[in-house]
């Protein structure tokens, strides 16, 4: 089955930020630097690929492929600012001092902030199309779903990673505004607009 053009276009619309997309794809390729060190099994291996190539594909398709759909004077989140913070919480805050593994800290404390262009967007036109809310959604919950694997394996492995926990907390509490917005409007069939 081929999609038509004109429904791919609706899916990369103006809402979608290409600075929060780039941002996770910065996240993968920064976490997944052991692909060329450490090879844990195929299923790992192809995962990883999977989840850079996916996310440069998606830059690709919003900065190329539906250029005339994005708007960068939207999309103008200042990225220096939680860069730099990500960087120096991870000189500061990590597990050692590997370069690999100050890498992978890194991308735990970006990955956290990377939404922020997003919900700056739709701060600044002070609405989203039902896709994009949906799309965020699933990030926040996918997050939110995270804590429950926290504490299973604080209770069944005896394991607790602190960087983790934190970036996770953090990343959670920016999507609270989002999923009261979510659940109070989107859910009832109303378009979700931000307050400005």
């Amino acid at each position: 089955m081929v999609v038509p053009a004109e429904s791919l276009i609706k899916l990369y619309d103006s809402s979608i930020s290409l600075r929060s997309q780039g941002l996770f794809a910065l996240v993968f390729t920064l976490r997944y630097l052991d692909l060329f060190t450490t090879y844990i099994s195929l299923y790992n291996t192809v995962m990883k690929i999977l989840f850079i190539t996916s996310s440069y594909g998606t830059c690709y398709l919003i900065f190329k492929k539906f250029r005339a759909t994005y708007d960068h004077n939207v999309d103008n989140f200042p990225l220096q600012y939680p860069l730099g913070a990500c960087v120096i919480l991870a000189l500061i805050f990590n597990h050692s001092w590997d370069p690999v593994e100050l890498l992978w800290t890194v991308s735990i404390y970006l990955e956290s902030v990377a939404i922020m262009p997003q919900l700056w967007m739709i701060q600044k036109t002070g609405e989203a199309e039902s896709v994009t809310s949906h799309y965020l959604f699933a990030l926040g919950a996918y997050r939110a779903l995270y804590l429950l694997n926290w504490v299973y394996r604080y209770f069944e492995e005896d394991h607790f990673d602190a960087i983790v926990v934190f970036a996770g907390i953090i990343q959670t509490v920016l999507y609270c505004d989002f999923f009261y917005l979510y659940i109070t409007k989107v859910l009832r069939g109303q378009r979700l607009k931000m307050p400005i």
